[in-house]
């Protein structure tokens, strides 16, 4: 820090001495700020009141710096397999006396606790920092400016930042999917630097040496954060994407429609009878399943009733009873599969699968009476 001082001359007899500053404390005071503390000395000599005597000191307040990063949220991000542009969000605070340049990068751990009582098991790829200044909050939507350090950060002022990833379709070695619960853990880490030069990263800050110099002195005052050391002026946070990949079940369940004997009136399954086959497709995980396919070859012994077609997208319920197709509701829906009769087989493909809901395929065959 500068300082400069003013002695005051010698005094004697009786003297009232008294104390003034232009601050009460430093405390948050801005970095280069000079405070001044001014004494005033009254004496007498004798009953003869004598011309009080002053002598002040100041000194420059010094640059204290300090930088916190939080995640935004405390929770994981839900992701699924092959999504791309997976966002985690975290804050940056800049609890300096002074203006900073901070340096971003992101690490990925292998292996380990994550940021939410999991564990990392895969790395995220293509991660880029983007600064949340888009046209929705904490949202990337393709407006976003990218960054690689966040440039003249003001005392006490926060920056938003979007870390910006794609998620694998597999992973490992052997190669493996990535699949419900997988982990990647991600670690932001803000480096600070020298300030001044708006649109370009200055040189990183480090404490000064010695003391009391004729220049602002620098101190490093940062806590350790999850990667980082304390007082190495950076700071890390930790955030992780988690995999709810959609887990497919599917029921197939038949009843009998009629026959030729009792016609729809408590019908038998015997030779000649209508089968109704429901096909129930149901996504209990927490990602929307698409490009659902399914393909049934019927046996030889029931022949496809064209009458009917093959109807999809209806629904299901298994009535709280999983496992028990006794009472399960099916209804046709109303789009369009296929026949191959070379092939004998059924085929459809259903609408996107939303977590928690269940589409069907319905069709109908008569057993063979010859």
């Amino acid at each position: 820090m500068t300082r400069t001082r003013k002695i005051m001359g010698a005094v004697s007899a009786t003297a009232l001495i008294a104390m003034s500053s232009t601050q009460a404390q430093a405390a948050g005071v801005t970095a280069g700020a000079s405070i001044q503390n001014t004494v005033t000395v009254d004496y007498r000599v004798g009953a003869a009141q004598q011309t009080a005597v002053q002598a002040s000191d100041t000194f420059v307040v010094d640059r204290k710096v300090n930088v916190t990063i939080s995640e935004v949220g405390n929770t994981t991000t839900s992701v699924s397999p092959g999504q791309i542009e997976a966002v985690t969000t975290f804050d940056v605070t800049n609890l300096s006396n002074a203006t900073i340049d901070f340096a971003l990068s992101v690490a990925q751990q292998t292996g380990g606790a994550g940021a939410h009582s999991n564990t990392d098991t895969f790395d995220v790829t293509n991660v880029r920092i983007y600064l949340d200044d888009g046209g929705t909050p904490s949202v990337y939507d393709g407006t976003n400016t990218e960054v690689t350090y966040l440039d003249e950060v003001a005392a006490d002022a926060t920056v938003r930042v979007l870390v910006v990833a794609t998620v694998p379709l597999t992973t490992g070695s052997p190669v493996r999917n990535v699949t419900t619960d997988d982990v990647a853990a991600v670690t932001l880490t803000a480096n600070a630097h020298e300030s001044g030069a708006s649109g370009s990263l200055g040189a990183e800050l480090v404490s000064s040496a010695g003391a009391n110099t004729t220049s602002v002195e620098t101190v490093l005052a940062d806590a350790a954060g999850a990667t980082d050391a304390q007082y190495d002026g950076a700071f890390s946070a930790k955030d992780d994407y988690t995999v709810l990949a959609a887990a497919l079940s599917v029921v197939k369940i038949s009843s009998v429609i009629s026959d030729p004997v009792n016609g729809a009136t408590n019908p038998k399954l015997i030779p000649g009878a209508v089968v109704e086959y429901c096909i129930a497709v149901s996504n209990s995980a927490g990602a929307t399943a698409e490009d659902i396919t399914i393909t049934d070859v019927l046996p030889v012994e029931v022949e496809y009733l064209a009458a009917f077609g093959v109807l999809i997208n209806g629904t299901y319920d298994n009535n709280g009873t999983a496992g028990d197709t006794t009472d399960d509701t099916c209804t046709a829906g109303a789009g369009a599969g296929a026949y191959d009769g070379p092939g004998r087989e059924v085929s459809g493909t259903l609408n996107d699968l939303d977590a928690g809901d269940a589409l069907t395929l319905v069709f109908r065959a008569t057993i063979d009476a010859s």
